[in-house]
């Protein structure tokens, strides 16, 4: 039998992944997360980088601390990925084309109130994969997999409500009306 070539082994990774992205799987929802962890880092550095405003260093050292536990996650969810036999996005272009995180240079010229509120998007926006994978997870039969991405939920809720404090509001400001859409 033959060894598959470098090349050969990328490309079955990539025919895998987009059947996997065409009947999603807690893998491929799981990479989906890894990428939003990949792009809230940039966006959080921007962030940090730009800040400006009479609360920006109070601000910087929080995003310093997000930024620090992101990247732990970001590296405790590929690795639950590997563990579960599952290939985590690695490439930039992989990241790109699987998070659902908008990015743009325009955000560094936000006032400070509209940059906070930009990472509340984003860990939202995160959570609704993270809800999805959980489910699949579950459904799968991958109870450890399920358990570190309920962590990481509990992790980017919290994210959630220092962010909303910092804008003055409680944790669930803003989310009222979704939670109403999805009673119907």
């Amino acid at each position: 039998m033959t060894e598959l070539t470098i090349d050969e082994k990328f490309e079955a990774e990539q025919k895998q992944a987009d059947a996997d992205h065409h009947k999603p799987t807690a893998g491929a929802m799981t990479g989906h997360i890894v990428s939003n962890h990949a792009y809230i880092n940039i966006k959080l550095h921007q962030l940090k980088w730009f800040v400006k405003g009479p609360n920006a260093e109070s601000y910087k050292s929080v995003l310093n601390d997000t930024i620090d536990e992101n990247n732990a996650w970001f590296d405790k969810v590929a690795e639950q990925l590997l563990d579960e036999g599952e290939l985590p996005p690695s490439t930039m272009k992989e990241y790109t084309d699987y998070t659902m995180i908008e990015e743009n240079g325009a955000n560094k010229y936000l006032n400070a109130q509209d940059m906070i509120q930009t990472v509340v998007n984003d860990f939202a926006t995160d959570n609704m994969f993270i809800t999805r994978a959980i489910k699949l997870a579950q459904n799968e039969d991958r109870p450890f997999m399920a358990q570190v991405l309920v962590e990481l939920l509990g992790w980017n809720n919290h994210q959630i409500r220092i962010y909303q404090a910092l804008l003055g509001n409680s944790a669930r400001v803003g989310f009222e009306e979704d939670d109403e859409d999805d009673e119907d």
